[in-house]
Parts: C-alpha cells; structure tokens; sequence
C-alpha cells in the first residue's frame, strides 16, 4: 500500500520508517527542507534506539522516501498526520497551527476512498471539526482518528508491537477502518493487539487521560517521597510496597526530579485548557497540584544541592549528569536536569553539563551553561 506521514519529527519519522518496515509504500513529506535531506541520506535527526537501523533499511529497499513538497501525498491511499501540537505561547492550550495546515494543505490531494489517519495530539472536539471540513471536499474520503501511544526510548517497538490500538471515526466508516487495519495487519496479526474502534471524542481523550493518569502517579509518588523526607521513611521501599497492590502497579512510581519532555506537561496543561473551554475546568483541578508538585521537584532539588553544599551554593561549582529529560533520548524540552542546572547557577554555583547522547541540543536552549563531553570530565570539573 502506498501511504504518506505529514510530518516527520519524533513521531513522523519514526512512524514513517516503521510503516516502512512492515512492507508499505512510503513517503514522508516535512517542510524542514534540512531535517527531509537528513532524513533522505538515513540519517535520523534525533537519538532513538533502533531508528537508525529501520530508516537506513527502507531508505535501502527504495520502499521509504521523504519530500518537501505536499503533492507528493497524490496517489497515497492512506495519509498519516504526525505533526506537532506544541503548548501555545499565551496560555496551556495546544497549539494546533500545524494539524490546521497540514490538513488544508492536504485537502486538495484527497481523493474519494482515500482515509486520513490523525495521530497527532488534539484537544477533543478537533476531529469533529476536521471531518466537517473533510466531507466538504470529498464526501467519500473518511477521517480516522488513532492517537499514538510513543515512549521516547522505545519508541520503534512501541509502534511496531503496540499494547493497543485506537481508532475514532464517524459512523459508516466501516471500508476506512478495513483499509486502516491493512496497514496495521502486521502488529494486528494473531489478535495480539487489542483494537478499540470508539467515536472521536473518546479516541481523542484517551492519549490525554492516559498521560494525565502516568504524570498524576509520578507527582504522586514525589509527594510521598517529600513526606519520607521529613519522617525519615524510605521511598523506594514505601514504592514497592504498594506496588505489590495489583490496583496500584510499580510502574512509575520512582521518585526523582519529575517528569519533562514534550508530551505529559504540555499534554495536562492543554487538557485543563479544553476543559475550561467546555465550562468543566473544576473537574480537572487536581492536575494543577500534579503539575505544581512536578515543578516543585525540581526547587527542591536545587534546595538539596545547597544544603550539600554546606548552605550556600555561591562560588561552589557542580556537575550535572544528563540533561534529556529521561535516559535513551536526546529530548530536553522541559527536561528537569537542565532546570536544575540553570537554577543551580543562578545560584552562583557554575558546574558542568554532559549528556551521552548529543550535546547540541541542551547547549541551544541554554547557552549560558558549561558542557562537558563525558561524565568524567564533568565530575572533574565540578
């Protein structure tokens, strides 16, 4: 099957050069006339274990291919949005400038039977109004919505052997999910995978609730941890213990810094927005206390860093081990450890940053901060 991936960021590329893998036809199409050429040469514009391998396999078989210009989607029977849905610069909203534009841009290279798959995080109530736009143009195409369920890491498996599927649609939609489902036979085969086939609203809030649930668990387990703190309990032990509770689960429930990245903060920060846009923001208030204990972490840190110190982090010079915002990605959008690191210096402790897996991106977004190429030179300069 012929299919075409607007937009190849994280999600894109890695979608892109999965689909690849499963014996389709791809084309991947971005306006980052840079990150295309990249992309083109199998060289993958970010750190993601196994990516680097499927994209050089099917830039290699010619079944995957990327381009600047949106009329290459003509021809494709499946179209995959994958663009990103950043937080708005005046509020918590998302950003949906790019979904609208890749959609537009799109509309008049659709032709009838074809399926458009949405995989970018939205706000409910945007497939809704996406597929209006749609049927206005070419009443026979369907819209399709499929959130992705991306750990930054694992990313390639994730994709290729999902713990389920999602799709929203309109009702009559029967031969777009049979199309959709063909593209997706090889992680379906066997019923392996379960398949939700919901309504569009429920499609969209799943992707939401569920990284509201994981970022309300993590806050959670740093509350405790707080509290341990002060009482002279062990978190770690306190975490295993109700874990054990099969309600409950172990998974994510290691205290540390917080979570970052580009997914769960801006994720709960867009959702109480659309909350608030329905007249429902009080159903959603406990995900300001999850998101402020988060960012509490990172205060409390640095607050332990100058009792280390000996009271006063003034002229004391530190090392700051990793700065993506997880191990096995070079992500530092709103990555605790350089949150720390900045604070830690504005303190008047200047120190040393390494990170394992590309250095240029953290010394982008704060320039005002010393690298160092390894951890060992780190430590030797803190």
């Amino acid at each position: 099957m012929l299919i075409c991936v607007i937009g190849c960021g994280y999600l894109g590329a890695v979608h892109a050069a999965c689909m690849a893998s499963l014996g389709h036809q791809v084309i991947g199409i971005d306006t980052d006339a840079a990150r295309v050429s990249a992309l083109a040469r199998g060289e993958a514009p970010f750190f993601e274990p196994g990516l680097p391998e499927i994209l050089s396999a099917g830039i290699g078989s010619g079944r995957l291919s990327f381009d600047t210009d949106i009329a290459a989607a003509s021809g494709a029977a499946v179209h995959f949005i994958c663009v990103g849905t950043p937080q708005g610069e005046t509020s918590g909203a998302a950003d949906l400038s790019s979904v609208d534009s890749a959609f537009e841009s799109l509309l008049p290279y659709v032709v009838p039977g074809d399926v458009i798959v949405g995989k970018s995080t939205v706000p409910v109530g945007t497939a809704e109004r996406l597929a209006v736009q749609l049927a206005a143009v070419e009443p026979s195409a369907a819209l399709i919505w499929n959130p992705e369920f991306l750990r930054e890491g694992y990313a390639v498996k994730d994709t290729l052997h999902p713990d389920r599927i999602v799709y929203g649609v309109a009702e009559g939609s029967g031969e777009a999910v049979k199309t959709l489902s063909a593209v997706y036979e090889g992680p379906l085969a066997g019923g392996a995978t379960p398949l939700i086939v919901t309504d569009f609203a429920t499609a969209q809030l799943v992707k939401v609730a569920a990284n509201s649930f994981l970022a309300t668990k993590i806050s959670f387990i740093n509350a405790m941890a707080e509290l341990c703190e002060l009482t002279g309990g062990d978190v770690s032990e306190l975490a295993d213990a109700i874990g054990y509770d099969a309600r409950i689960g172990r998974r994510f429930l290691n205290a540390g810094l917080g979570f970052g990245g580009g997914c769960l903060p801006k994720d709960i920060r867009a959702f109480m927005a659309r909350a608030d846009e329905l007249g429902a923001d009080q159903v959603l208030t406990f995900l300001r206390e999850v998101d402020a204990i988060n960012l509490r972490r990172r205060s409390r840190m640095v607050e332990l860093a100058v009792e280390t110190l000996g009271g006063s982090a003034d002229g004391q010079r530190v090392a700051v081990l990793g700065a993506s915002f997880k191990p096995n990605s070079d992500d530092v959008r709103d990555s605790p450890a350089l949150d720390v690191a900045a604070q830690l210096l504005a303190a008047g402790a200047p120190g040393s940053v390494t990170q394992p897996e590309a250095m240029d991106k953290p010394r982008a977004r704060h320039p005002e901060l010393s690298f160092a190429t390894t951890a060992i030179a780190a430590a030797a300069g803190g």
